[in-house]
């Protein structure tokens, strides 16, 4: 399926939905559009990638990310938090480097190289996950010919290497002092608008885990380290 918008600038978008695949131009002329959109929707039907022009504009893996980028802000869904944090952080380190080139050893000296960075197992095993998703996104949507089997070699090798992994687990809890500078925060923030100090107490005081959500047990967390 393939749809055509008038954008506010005048030019028209180009959308096709075609056998599983993706692909999306911008033109000014209603013409070019149409014409484009025929191109493409025949290269799709002969299993061919429905944008040649696009696919061979890709030539690193700096270009696959920023790619990436765009196709989620185009169906929005922007990377946003720590997602594109961790987008930021692929293109610095792997941005430079030729697609053919992010091999299997080229991703598990990466990995060293993170450990040494001080990423622990969980970050590291976000960051190959992510390049799974990017490199698997080019292949299905652009018809790259690249598989995500080298980054599945490289997960199992970080793995036995102990790079990649559950994170450690705490063996201890919180001071008084550290809750106290915890319910300082709470008070000084105005934009709480819930009884965060009485929830914690609560929480502690009866340990219901599910009383906390996930993006306020990250609040706490964040709070910690920038009180301490």
């Amino acid at each position: 399926m393939a749809s055509i918008t008038r954008l506010p600038s005048g030019a028209y978008r180009v959308q096709i939905r075609r056998k599983g695949r993706y692909a999306s131009e911008t033109f000014l002329p209603r013409d070019d559009a149409h014409r484009w959109t025929r191109q493409a929707e025949t290269r799709i039907d002969q299993g061919l990638a429905p944008n040649k022009s696009a696919a061979s504009c890709l030539q690193t893996f700096g270009d696959l990310v920023d790619e990436s980028i765009t196709h989620m802000c185009e169906v929005g869904k922007p990377p946003r938090g720590n997602k594109a944090a961790t987008l930021t952080t692929l293109k610095r380190d792997l941005g430079r480097e030729k697609i053919g080139h992010v091999d299997r050893q080229k991703l598990i000296d990466y990995g060293k190289m993170r450990a040494e960075q001080g990423a622990g197992p969980v970050t590291l095993g976000i960051d190959i996950g992510v390049i799974k998703m990017i490199i698997t996104h080019a292949a299905a949507v652009h018809g790259l010919d690249i598989s995500p089997e080298p980054v599945d070699l490289a997960r199992v090798a970080l793995k036995r290497l102990g790079l990649i992994g559950k994170g450690a687990e705490r063996d201890r809890r919180p001071t008084v002092d550290e809750f106290n500078r915890l319910f300082r925060c709470f008070d000084n923030n105005e934009r709480l608008t819930l009884p965060t100090r009485c929830i914690v107490r609560f929480a502690v005081a009866t340990a219901p885990r599910g009383l906390l959500s996930r993006s306020r047990a990250q609040t706490v967390s964040w709070h910690l380290v920038w009180q301490s």
